[in-house]
């Protein structure tokens, strides 16, 4: 029996509907799903880019920025038992005498207290006031200094508002005073075990100096049993003291300089820290400043790191790819713009002049990277020590020299938040994405509207094909029967 027109081909509406919208929509679909995936991928490499120039220059602003040098020197100690120094690339070479008199400590007291009863300053409106105690750090030595104060609210110390303060709840008031912000610290020692313990407060000051001695004022303690024993005399664990070091003959006072602190910085570029006070009469330490071969080459061969890390991620963004071995190109890899950035900067690591980065023994490879070579480095360094630092230049903003200079001026032009080109790629790449959004969800409604046209076709289709079968199988029975008689 041939197929009719009635009963072939049938159509399932739900499946046939969704077919038809999607071959409807299915050319501007692709084109917006390849134009969206694209916006994406200029998002990443735009902060891959970012990323990679930001992280080049914060290396050059530690290598070669304001105060910075390529070239270390070291600072080192005839007897290293009496303090420690460091030198900046700034430091000019030479010898110096030190001799430490006295180093800085802090102020330590050590008050015996106990757990203390404050309901005797109960009020009548239930709450008790059992005053407050102040906590100054001042030079007892000068009348004339202004004491800085810590004040503590005893109410508030009780933290579990019982009408009793112990120890621990006085060492927490301390520390979480406004007034302190780590001035003081306040802790609790235990001295003996079982009944016969006790408890001691111990404060510390946080800095060194006669400045930052402690004592107490308890004329606001209101308990007296909490003042008699803050009034008691403390245990002086440590007394505050100023640091005093001689630059020079200690038998001369005007080579003499006293402060708080224990790390010096009167020699230019060179910073001493005492540790260790020295006997009188005994002979001053030799600190000398000089080149630190060492030091010079870990800052080359971290320019050298840097540089190269940042030539490969521009080398990644722009590459062609190759679509033999299934490698796809970067993001940037037809973008003029970004090409001329990686080429610019290798041309920017070959200045016009005498002086060249090869002769100080970073040299080139034919991708572009750069290595070290430590052995030419120092050798070039012994004839000429301040040509590298001439050469790699300053990467400061306001004035920039050498190579680094050249370097950061330009990469600012991309990196800068103002008008930077990364700025404003990543704005119009960011409104792109916005609009292609807007079209997807354009594309979306057409796709509903589609989808819902085509399957109110073919539901009343498939409902035309049922109808007419019935009719067919009606006919089909009807003349049958006919035709047996």
């Amino acid at each position: 029996m041939a197929t009719s027109a009635i009963t072939a081909p049938t159509y399932d509406p739900t499946s046939t509907a969704k077919a038809l919208a999607d071959k409807y929509i299915s050319g501007a679909q692709t084109q917006l799903t390849n134009q969206t995936k694209a916006a994406s991928d200029a998002a990443k490499a735009l902060s891959t880019l970012g990323s990679a120039i930001s992280a080049f220059q914060t290396s050059l602003a530690t290598l070669a920025g304001v105060g910075h040098a390529m070239l270390a020197q070291s600072a080192t100690l005839s007897d290293t038992a009496f303090g420690t120094a460091t030198a900046k690339s700034t430091a000019t070479p030479g010898t110096y005498s030190v001799f430490v008199k006295q180093v800085a400590t802090p102020s330590q007291l050590a008050y015996n207290v106990a757990d203390y009863d404050l309901s005797g300053e109960k009020q009548p409106d239930g709450t008790y006031k059992p005053g407050t105690l102040k906590l100054n750090l001042a030079d007892p030595s000068d009348p004339a200094a202004t004491p800085v104060t810590i004040n503590v609210d005893l109410a508030a110390a009780d933290a579990d508002k019982n009408g009793m303060l112990t120890a621990r709840e006085l060492a927490a008031a301390i520390n979480q005073s406004g007034d302190n912000a780590g001035k003081m610290t306040a802790g609790i020692v235990t001295i003996g075990t079982g009944a016969s313990a006790t408890s001691r407060l111990v404060l510390t000051s946080a800095k060194t100096g006669a400045a930052n001695t402690i004592s107490l004022d308890t004329s606001g303690v209101l308990d007296a049993n909490l003042k008699t024993a803050l009034d008691a005399a403390p245990t002086v664990t440590s007394t505050a003291q100023d640091a005093i070091v001689n630059f020079g003959d200690p038998s001369d006072p005007t080579t003499e300089v006293k402060q708080a602190s224990n790390t010096f910085t009167n020699i230019d570029g060179v910073s001493f820290t005492a540790t260790k006070a020295q006997a009188p009469g005994a002979t001053p330490i030799t600190l000398t400043v000089g080149s630190d071969a060492s030091g010079t080459t870990a800052n080359v061969q971290a320019f050298v790191d840097a540089y190269n890390k940042l030539k490969s991620a521009l080398d990644g963004l722009v590459s062609p790819g190759d679509s033999k071995n299934d490698v796809a190109a970067g993001a940037f890899a037809h973008d003029a713009g970004v090409t001329a950035l990686r080429n610019r900067i290798v041309d920017l690591l070959r200045p016009s002049g005498v002086l060249s980065l090869a002769s100080y023994g970073i040299v080139a490879a034919r991708d572009g990277t750069i290595s070290l070579d430590s052995t030419r480095l120092q050798k070039q360094l012994a004839v000429n020590p301040t040509g590298l630092d001439t050469l790699i230049g300053s990467a400061s903003k306001a004035a920039p020299k050498g190579i680094a200079g050249a370097l950061n001026t330009y990469l600012n032009q991309w990196s800068d938040t103002a008008d930077g080109q990364i700025k404003l790629r990543t704005e119009a790449n960011t409104k792109l994405q916005s609009s292609l959004t807007d079209r997807q969800a354009s594309l979306d409604t057409q796709y509903d509207s589609a989808y819902q046209r085509y399957l109110k076709q073919y539901t009343a289709l498939q409902a035309l094909q049922a109808t007419m079968q019935n009719n067919s199988s009606m006919f089909s029975a009807l003349f049958n029967s006919d035709s047996s008689n």
